[in-house]
């Protein structure tokens, strides 16, 4: 048999108390209302305290920035040339014209107003050595050779300044040569890439 339940005395051991001890009978309602009182009590002061945090974090979420003087319009101006002339973009392209390998990532290009930096990695150049590879640059194209024969070529997203190209070649992950270059654009213009085409002369795809 039950005496309590949560902690609150039941009604069978209400009436054994007041048969066995009759004086305990004026107790037990006040004992009751005082434990109602109490919870009801607390459940208020949370509520309150809730309320007043979810307050609090409503006025921290905004903030009064009507001193800044600033319009919509000033919001919606382009941004001026000299704040983005300094900002890099970066990206990935593929060096295949097999769609199968369409993401193989063998592109890794990083741009400013002013130039390229790329890095190849070209599975149809796999086992040759770095020393034996060259490229080569016109205003539109980019051409890759291993001892003098064209085994990759792409035309570019844009024209270039064909004698400031540099290039190195290092020796790269499964024997696959990675070539690293930079080249200065003709116009101070964004590319958004690197690779427009994969030239149709490419070999790499068929090795």
């Amino acid at each position: 048999m039950k005496f309590f339940t949560n902690g609150t005395m039941t009604t069978t051991a209400m009436l054994i108390m007041t048969m066995l001890y009759p004086q305990v009978q004026s107790f037990i309602p006040t004992t009751t209302v005082t434990s109602r009182i109490a919870r009801a009590t607390v459940t208020a002061a949370f509520q309150k305290r809730v309320s007043v945090s979810t307050a609090a974090a409503s006025s921290e979420s905004s903030s009064d920035v009507s001193d800044l003087g600033l319009t919509m319009e000033d919001l919606d101006a382009p941004l001026p040339p000299e704040l983005l002339q300094n900002l890099a973009s970066s990206g990935y392209e593929s060096t295949t014209r097999n769609l199968d390998n369409a993401d193989d990532r063998g592109c890794e290009w990083k741009e400013n107003l002013d130039n390229l930096e790329v890095i190849l990695s070209i599975s149809g150049l796999r086992g040759q050595p770095a020393q034996c590879i060259s490229v080569e640059f016109s205003t539109t194209t980019a051409t890759v050779t291993a001892f003098g024969y064209v085994i990759w070529s792409c035309v570019l997203r844009g024209e270039c300044v064909p004698e400031s190209a540099k290039f190195n070649v290092v020796d790269g992950q499964d024997m696959v040569p990675v070539i690293q270059l930079t080249v200065d654009k003709k116009e101070k213009q964004r590319w958004g890439g690197f690779i427009a085409q994969v030239g149709e002369n490419t070999i790499s795809d068929l090795m």
